[in-house]
């Protein structure tokens, strides 16, 4: 039976439907303000139709019940599968819902009707959108994966991008940083190349343009297709060897005028916030680091004392005037005694946000039309300073048949966010925050701000930045014969960036309250980029059918882009006005009145691409498939003898459950298809549009010497340059199959690929150093990415009404280097050859030496030079190394293959295993979600920063942090004030505090075994819960449809990492440290009318 089988869960999409239905419920009577006259010619005209509409397990709830003659004229079932409709009399009802075939049903006043509807198992096969058209997903020969506007809305996020993240196996997103003028990484199967001389980024195209996923309106998203493969990308040709991302968004339909809107407003707070340890301990801990590199200690008993009194209230100011100079503070770093933790300070507890998003739609059979408008508004984290984001979207679309052979289309999309941060908070800023000494006071005794950190983000300067977006699309439609369907269009899209920067010295004040004014200089800075690209497609696809079994479409087409950028940029000194950062409101001169020359840059760019492509589809009967691509391109990166390259791709499928041999079985598994596919493509992503030529760089002002009192301008000669450099090649093979089990409601996807990147860009061989300039780029490197992805769902309804869903997929790729001509020794700090991209080389750690005795024990195992190599002065607290290679020594050896010395493979730097679990389930209105996002297996080395250890060992003690887990170092006996003793620990996580001078603390923080760090995680990236109200009770108040919810991101995460860092941004900021990511709650509202 298939009374149980797969459906999309009614009420969890009771909302959808409504907001995409082309009908709407019927006005209410509160609304009608005829005369008497009218209302009787009405109720004559029209009769009341009123039934229910069930399946064979129960209501359905949200099927649409049409006119037919009348399409405007609409409404939906409610929680009982009820309906009520005022038609004309003889009038032939429309009756549809996802997943079941549409029946037509004759109109009859005062008798209940009786529906029921039955699957159609022909609608449950999805269409995807490919490269210039779409296919039936059960067609698909190609590796496509796919997400929905369902899967996006409703998410507290600022971008698509975020939203994405975990939805589609082989799709990696990736942040490291929730600072909020920075974007996601984006990568499509792992690593394309390496050694930075090309790109390997996906191609993203919205509507079929290349856009910016990052500023487009989530909301106004109807499905996103993954190309993954080269026979699903080929069609793209040299712009996507790496994969494509098409973005389809939401359109007009035919049916009654709508309108729809939704907005929320959010919570955001930061996670993962280390506390930083209290400031006598963090005394403790440096004056213990000092006295065992052999220096003086830092602080004194007095300053101790100070401390712990400031801490318990005694004192309040942390700091004292100088009794020698009474104006002057005392020297912040040694005798201030507050206790401060500056991250704290830095970042809000939390902050509001809000969104509005509203679209208008409707239309005819010849005309439809879609408008669309958006808001954002999201407050940034600092307390010190101010920075957010805001992003205004307006889009349009209208459709209209011409002609029955011609149709017009026409689609425009403005988009502009604005950015502002303090100018000093940039990427640099968190080395000097992970320097946070809790004895150095924010504020002075006299209330201004004191603490050198944060000085500079409340009175150093602001920077805004402004990027708007301009899309525009026209497209023609023609099909003079049945089939045969030729479309041209032609896409704009311009792109104005400005940044305006003031950069203003910030003072800290005397204890007199004066400001120590050492005239520095302020700056005012300014750049604008305006790039533009458009591109201009024609193509013509042709289908056929022969004996009703042999299926043929053809296509071909021909495309042509041209991207070009301008840049401008003016740094001018001496702003006179911080709130007016004009450049009619500077001086050129620095702080000491001297003239100071403005700098002045200018650059521009181009690049065009001409491509021919074409495409073969043939099936029969659904049951065996091919598909074949070409793909002829031409770009003017390259010289004219290596400037056309063709990109060929084949695939095929068998659909296995279509053969009478299956038929058995067909019951159980409905859907088994085979795939496979090859291709080879070619990438022009360099990253300079002119790598054959060599350029000049001309200078401003920024001679080392003076001529005539100024800083002459100056140039440079750029580095060697290959005239034949040309394309890379990119060769995939692909293995996948498709399954559907139980009526399809047990489905799931693999695939399996490997993916070649031959003749890549990189160096060329070692020229001497004679030469004076850099060697030029040539086509001489290889590598191959490897991997798998898996996709498994399963989605059904209860008899109770209860619909639930469950979706999981996990995707892992590895990248090998097989040719890297630049390391000829290989050395094992490069790409090596044979071997993983990635990988990391370290020691592997027996444990800390808890006394002089052991450590001399170790070093007594090891005859041959000890632990020399790598430091002296070895004792407790010490790390004891393992001699893997048995030569009586710890050493690195020469660090190459060869000779590696004690050194081993550890892990590899890349993340595995990456995975997404999305939870759904809807009953009576309620619909509920959970998604999951995270991975099994990443290693990462922390590095050698302070932000790790506490103590940089390749630091003097101005490189020191303190955070609580610092607190776990090792200590051979207790230490401090007598009545605040911190007790010995010599089972510590950390090995004794030692400072770079004279200490030799690096020794203690090579790379290892015992600090290498478990970085995989769970996370519970989205949980949403939602209310739709009832549509018998909205459709009085003239609202078809009325959903509340609430809905959180990043709110648990599970991870063995260390307490220090973040799983997903540990690899940002300043080892680990970085703006934090943000637990966000968002109280929606969703309304249709």
């Amino acid at each position: 039976m298939k009374s149980d089988s797969l459906r999309f869960p009614r009420k969890a999409t009771v909302a959808l439907l409504l907001c995409t239905s082309v009908v709407a419920s019927y006005p209410s009577t509160m609304w009608a303000e005829d005369s008497a006259k009218s209302a009787v010619q009405a109720v004559q005209q029209s009769i009341t139709v009123k039934g229910v509409v069930s399946d064979a397990m129960g209501p359905v709830i949200g099927a649409s019940v049409m006119e037919k003659e009348n399409k405007g004229n609409g409404t939906i079932t409610d929680m009982d599968g009820n309906f009520s409709l005022n038609v004309k009399p003889g009038a032939v009802l429309i009756v549809s819902y996802i997943g079941y075939k549409t029946i037509e049903v004759q109109a009859i006043a005062n008798k209940p009707l009786h529906i029921t509807l039955k699957e159609d198992s022909e609608m449950l096969d999805e269409v995807v959108v490919v490269g210039f058209g779409t296919q039936k997903k059960v067609n698909l020969t190609g590796s496509v994966g796919i997400a929905t506007a369902k899967e996006l809305e409703s998410r507290p996020v600022s971008s698509a991008t975020q939203a994405l993240q975990g939805l589609v196996p082989g799709l990696k997103i990736t942040t490291n940083t929730g600072a909020l003028d920075q974007n996601m990484g984006i990568s499509v199967r792992g690593t394309g190349t390496v050694g930075g001389f090309s790109k390997g980024d996906p191609l993203i195209l919205i509507d079929g343009m290349e856009g910016d996923l990052n500023s487009i309106n989530p909301q106004d998203i109807e499905s996103i297709s993954v190309l993954k493969d080269a026979a699903a990308s080929s069609i793209y040709g040299s712009r996507a060897p790496f994969g494509v991302i098409l973005v389809t968004t939401k359109g007009g339909k035919e049916g009654k005028f709508s309108v729809n809107y939704s907005g929320n407003v959010r919570i955001s707070s930061p996670i993962n916030m280390p506390e930083s340890m209290d400031s006598y301990t963090f005394a403790l801990m440096m004056n213990e680091g000092l006295r065992q590199s052999g220096s003086n200690v830092r602080f004194s008993d007095a300053t101790l004392q100070n401390m712990l009194d400031y801490q318990a209230g005694k004192l309040t100011d942390g700091l004292r005037p100088d009794e020698d100079n009474p104006s002057a503070w005392q020297d912040m770093f040694t005798y201030g005694y507050a206790n401060v933790d500056l991250l704290d300070e830095l970042y809000k507890d939390n902050v509001m946000s809000q969104e509005h998003n509203m679209n208008i739609s409707g239309g005819s059979k010849k005309m439809n039309y879609y408008v669309s408008f958006n808001y954002l508004q999201q407050n940034g984290l600092l307390e010190i300073g101010d920075d957010g984001l805001k992003r205004y979207n307006v889009a349009a679309k209208i459709n209209a048949d011409i002609t029955p052979w011609l149709k017009f289309y026409y689609g425009t999309r403005l988009t502009r966010t604005d950015n502002w941060r303090p100018t000093d908070f940039d990427g640099d800023v968190y080395r000097d925050l992970t320097r946070n000494w809790p004895n150095v006071p924010l504020k002075d005794p006299n209330g201004y701000w004191f603490h050198p950190n944060v000085l500079k983000f409340a009175d150093g300067g602001q920077r805004d930045k402004q990027t708007d977006f301009i899309y525009e699309q026209v497209a023609f439609t023609f099909e003079p014969i049945k089939n045969w369907i030729t479309k041209a269009e032609f896409n704009y899209r311009m792109m104005n960036q400005n940044i305006k920067q003031s950069t203003i010295p910030a003072y800290a004040h005397n204890a007199l309250g004066d400001e120590n004014n050492n005239k520095e200089t302020s700056y005012l800075y300014k750049d604008d980029t305006k790039d533009a690209y458009w591109n201009f497609n024609v193509f013509s696809e042709y289908s056929k059918t022969i004996a009703d079994s042999h299926n043929f479409k053809v296509m071909a087409g021909f495309q042509a882009e041209h991207w070009g950028q301008e840049f401008f940029s003016s740094n001018v000194a001496g702003l006179l006005d911080p709130n007016f950062p004009e450049f009619n409101l500077t001086t050129g001169l620095d702080g000491n009145g001297k003239d100071k020359p403005a700098q002045v840059k200018g650059t521009s760019d181009r690049w065009s691409l001409a491509g021919f492509f074409g495409r073969l589809n043939y099936d029969y009967k659904g049951r065996y498939l091919a598909e074949l691509n070409m793909r002829y391109d031409g770009t003017s990166r390259f010289r004219k003898d290596s400037r056309w390259k063709l990109s060929p791709s084949v695939s095929l499928g068998w659909n296995i459950a279509q053969e009478n041999f299956w038929q058995p079985i067909s019951h159980v598994v409905n859907l088994f298809k085979l795939r496979a596919s090859y291709g080879e493509l070619s990438n022009q992503n360099t990253t300079s549009y002119y790598p054959t030529y060599r350029t000049i760089g001309v200078n401003t002002m920024n001679g080392s010497w003076l001529q005539g009192g100024l800083k002459p301008n100056t140039s440079y000669i750029g580095d060697l340059v290959s005239s034949s450099l040309t394309w890379e090649s990119i060769r995939t093979w692909n293995f996948g199959a498709d399954w559907g089990l139980f009526d399809n409601r047990l489905t799931g996807t693999f695939d399996w690929f490997i993916r070649y990147t031959k003749d890549m860009v990189g160096k060329a061989g070692e020229l001497p150093a004679t030469l004076g300039i850099g060697v030029p780029q040539t086509n001489n490197c290889d590598l191959h990415t490897r991997g798998w992805e898996v996709t498994i769902g399963w989605k059904d309804r209860l008899s109770c009404g209860l619909n639930y869903g469950i979706a999981f997929n996990i995707s892992d790729q590895v990248t090998i280097i097989d040719k890297f001509p630049d390391n000829r020794t290989n050395s094992i700090r490069s790409y090596l050859p044979g071997y993983r991209d990635g990988l990391i080389w370290g020691y592997e750690t027996i444990g800390i030496a808890k006394t002089d005795e052991e450590m001399n024990a170790h070093l007594a195992t090891l005859p041959k030079g000890g632990q020399d190599a790598l430091g002296a002065n070895w004792a407790a607290g010490d790390i004891m190394y393992k001699d893997l290679n048995g030569d009586g020594k710890i050493s690195s050896g020469a660090e190459t293959l060869d000779d590696h010395g004690d050194l081993k493979i550890l892990g590899d730097s890349y993340t595995h295993y990456f995975f997404g679990l999305d939870l759904t389930a809807g009953y009576k209105g309620f619909d509920f979600r959970a998604f999951f996002q995270g991975a099994l297996k990443h290693d990462f080395w922390p590095g050698s920063n302070a932000y790790f250890w506490g103590v940089n060992g390749d630091s003097s003690e101005w490189g020191m942090e303190a955070f609580k887990p610092h607190n776990d170092y090792f200590r051979a006996e207790a230490i401090g004030l007598e009545d605040r003793k911190l007790e010995a620990n010599l089972d510590s996580y950390f090995p004794r505090p030692l400072f770079k001078s004279g200490g030799q603390g690096y020794k203690n923080q090579k790379t290892q075994t015992r600090y290498l760090q478990d970085a995989r995680y769970v996370r519970l990236k989205n949980l949403q819960i939602g209310y739709t109200l009832p549509a018998s009770l909205t459709n009085k108040i003239g609202i078809n449809n009325c959903r509340l919810y609430i809905s959180g991101e990043n709110l648990l995460t599970f991870t063995p990492l260390f307490e220090m860092f973040d799983p997903e941004t540990c690899t940002g900021g300043y080892g680990g440290n970085t703006y934090p990511l943000s637990r966000t709650w968002s109280f929606g509202l969703s309304l249709s009318f």
